[in-house]
């Protein structure tokens, strides 16, 4: 193992990575990153590992995690669930990356990728704020992912909750009749998307973990953060912008189904339907504002 610092480790270099490792490359930011099986992603070699906190042998998961290189800050892509895991892994690496002469307790970033899934539902809506949902509202706290990067927010890390990934192979309108709106009766029930491009969510990855050390205290350790691209979409209005997705003269079922249900419907007269009619929205201002930087790949 190097102990030569690095700015960042990728802990599972998988679809993040391919928009990131190109970006800290452009930035001339020395990392590395990890994958199962040490294959190259964005054309750049990876280590081997594998990260099993429920593994017998936790001598050996400890050997493997001492084994990375040393970096000021650690992204973990991959999900974390209940308690254990996060202590475990910020423990470990900690404990075998310190300096023998250090002077101080390292500060390593820990940096935790989750989902603003642990938002869905109404606990996050208030009678004040209506369908408004921040990452200060109220969340699903015995959601298995949430507990853990709870753990790993009282260990000092940052978790930035994704809203729907898109990016590259991953293309929303890809997700029409094969997993959104194979029926009429789904097309009624669905209401708002959040969205983030894969290249934003390597731009606030890189400005959480080269922050200064005085926004890192204050902005970055212990916090959680909600990341959208400023949008929210209205699965209807989406359904009807890509009415001609088969490149066909006749629209799609979706988009049939819309007006159908419009007509069905009193209060939907044309689309976008309302903030309130969506029922929830994500105001993820907070974010860019705070890190000073404005989405680059805004609307789907």
């Amino acid at each position: 193992m190097t102990m030569e610092e690095l700015d960042l480790l990728i802990l599972g270099a998988g679809w993040t990575a391919t928009f990131l490792i190109p970006l800290l490359k452009q930035r001339g930011l020395a990392f590395a990153a990890t994958t199962t099986d040490g294959r190259s992603v964005a054309d750049h070699p990876t280590i081997p590992f594998r990260f099993d906190p429920s593994a017998p042998d936790q001598d050996k998961q400890r050997s493997a995690i001492a084994a990375l290189p040393r970096a000021r800050s650690v992204l973990i892509t991959f999900p974390l669930t209940g308690v254990g895991p996060s202590e475990l892994l910020v423990a470990a690496y900690a404990a075998t990356h310190t300096r023998n002469n250090a002077q101080s307790k390292p500060k390593f970033r820990f940096i935790q990728l989750g989902s603003s899934g642990i938002w869905q539902g109404s606990q996050g809506q208030t009678a004040d704020k209506g369908p408004w949902v921040t990452r200060h509202s109220p969340y699903d706290k015995s959601n298995p992912r949430a507990v853990a990067e709870d753990q790993l927010r009282e260990l000092g890390g940052c978790v930035l909750n994704l809203s729907g990934l898109w990016g590259g192979a991953r293309d929303p309108r890809h997700w029409v009749g094969s997993r959104v709106g194979r029926t009429k009766e789904e097309v009624e029930g669905k209401k708002s998307l959040h969205l983030i491009h894969g290249v934003d969510v390597a731009r606030s990855v890189v400005a959480v973990a080269t922050a200064s050390e005085e926004t890192w205290e204050s902005k970055g350790k212990e916090q959680r953060w909600m990341l959208t691209d400023g949008f929210v979409y209205d699965w209807w209005a989406l359904f009807v912008g890509w009415a001609d997705l088969k490149g066909e003269d006749e629209p799609t079922e979706q988009a049939k189904w819309v007006f159908e249900l419009m007509a069905e419907a009193k209060d939907v007269k044309a689309l976008p339907r309302s903030m309130e009619q969506l029922g929830r929205c994500y105001d993820t201002r907070e974010f860019w504002d705070t890190f000073g930087l404005v989405p680059l790949k805004a609307r789907v």
